[in-house]
């Protein structure tokens, strides 16, 4: 479903140059449960950006369905992500003043669905992620394994093909973060959707099925568990 030929990727910031990427070259299954790991400024985070079409890429190709992104314009880009992908990052990015039920709905606003349909999808997975209940509470009552939730939820929503999680257990203790993994995986293996995780948890590359290891922005080992 991925195809990443020859990522090059390059930061400049005043007179240094720094390679983020040297020239990657990976292939990402539908379904896969996917860790992209390694040390800080290995790379993880600029490929997960690249695939997100978040950031540019200096050279080389990444196609999501045979489709090469970084040939769509802004707006193309724009609709792709919204009805492909699904973020989760490690500081949630929960909107403080909107409670959980409208933080997870706010996500499908974007998409020309009616107000009985929303209802029902939003109600059915904050039920799935285990916060049935808990829909009125705003970010700031909840903890931030629930808070981690809203946010599996919001990405979840969608019924997007392919999730991006960037760190997703950063700010979370270990039992907290091995919940919030076991979910993600459960969410894995009943939906088919595709997990990529940005991360230097152990926790988290033992968790998943296939670790792909960055250093100095090459790949240097990829395990299929």
């Amino acid at each position: 479903m991925i195809t990443i030929e020859q990522v090059k990727k390059t930061y400049v910031t005043g007179d240094v140059e720094v390679e983020a990427l040297r020239g990657v070259d990976l292939t990402i299954s539908d379904g896969e449960f996917i860790s992209i790991a390694g040390p800080s400024g290995s790379g993880k985070t600029t490929l997960l950006n690249l695939i997100g079409c978040i950031d540019s890429l200096d050279s080389g190709r990444i196609l999501i369905d045979e489709k090469p992104v970084f040939e769509l314009n802004k707006d193309e880009k724009a609709l792709f992500r919204r009805e492909t992908l699904g973020f989760i990052f490690q500081s949630y990015n929960l909107i403080p003043v909107l409670t959980a039920y409208e933080n997870v709905a706010f996500a499908l606003n974007l998409l020309d669905l009616d107000d009985k349909e929303i209802k029902e999808r939003t109600m059915a997975i904050l039920k799935e992620v285990g916060l049935e209940g808990m829909e009125n509470r705003r970010p700031n009552k909840l903890s931030g394994g629930q808070q981690q939730r809203v946010a599996i939820a919001r990405a979840l929503v969608k019924n997007p093909k392919i999730i991006l999680a960037d760190e997703p257990t950063a700010n979370l203790d270990s039992h907290t973060g091995e919940d919030i993994l076991k979910l993600m995986r459960e969410m894995n293996e009943k939906h088919g959707t595709t997990f990529i995780f940005s991360t230097h948890d152990k926790m988290v590359m033992d968790y998943a099925k296939r670790l792909v290891l960055l250093h100095d922005g090459l790949i240097q080992s990829d395990e299929t568990r």
